[in-house]
């Protein structure tokens, strides 16, 4: 069925209906709003059924978690989907062995990103990874982060201990159930008997670099210390052991959950 609007100019406006299936005699109703909608709105269904309504639609808000733990995301009115974008923590920097070892840099966090309808749904538990210890010996395993069960992403790991055979930098962490799954980037390596007096070099023991940005720095041999991951989810610096005094790392950095909503 077809309904023809003429207007005052040659031409005319159809709208094609689809076949009745209901009883004969059936009426449709669809009621339209009343007044004029605004620039930048669109006709849209209402709640009511058979009644339309003036809205925004596209994106309308971002909320940003960087607490490390359990937060809680609560669906603001009017939002149908989200796009999640969720990282894993760092993980920290390795400590300097003996006879002046260059300790390896925490692996960076993984990232899930996904697209969710989130039109039956209220709240999700958004949890934030915490970022990896430095240590003397080897750093400690970024935390994973979740939203809810629809995605998540595990934390970087530690980098290795400044010592012979073992100074790899820790690995990329992994997302997982995301439309999109990325791996961190790997902490640099550390380097055995690293010895050259002098020197400010920081080639070794660098941070591996998140989908949000790059790692810490490693340590000098003299006077540089090591930094904590700069972005989040990225990695710590590994320490040089200074005259073979074992120093502390430098730790990863906390994960990071971002939910852009749409109308």
């Amino acid at each position: 069925m077809s309904i023809k609007l003429k207007g005052s100019t040659d031409g005319s406006v159809s709208l094609t209906a689809p076949a009745d299936t209901s009883p004969s005699g059936t009426d449709k109703t669809l009621i339209l709003p009343t007044g004029v909608g605004s620039a930048g709105q669109v006709l849209k269904n209402s709640s009511t059924a058979g009644t339309l309504e003036f809205s925004t639609a596209g994106l309308k808000s971002i909320q940003v978690f960087t607490s490390t733990g359990a937060n809680t995301w609560t669906k603001p009115s009017g939002i149908t989907r989200v796009k999640v974008y969720v990282t894993g923590a760092g993980g920290g920097g390795g400590g300097g062995g003996s006879t002046d070892d260059m300790g390896a840099a925490g692996g960076a966090g993984g990232t899930a990103i996904k697209l969710i309808d989130v039109t039956s749904i209220s709240s999700v538990t958004a949890t934030v990874g915490t970022g990896g210890s430095g240590s003397t010996s080897t750093g400690g395993v970024g935390g994973t982060s979740s939203f809810g069960s629809h995605c998540s992403a595990t934390g970087g790991g530690g980098g290795r201990h400044g010592n012979i055979g073992d100074v790899w930098g820790g690995d990329g962490g992994v997302g997982s159930g995301g439309d999109v799954n990325l791996t961190g980037g790997n902490g640099g390596n550390g380097w055995d008997n690293f010895n050259v007096t002098n020197t400010y070099a920081t080639a070794f023991g660098v941070g591996g670099a998140s989908y949000w940005g790059g790692g810490g720095r490693g340590s000098s041999f003299t006077n540089i210390s090591p930094a904590t991951g700069r972005a989040y989810g990225s990695g710590g610096g590994g320490n040089h052991a200074r005259f073979g005094v074992s120093n502390n790392s430098a730790a990863g950095a906390g994960g990071l959950i971002v939910v852009e909503e749409y109308a």
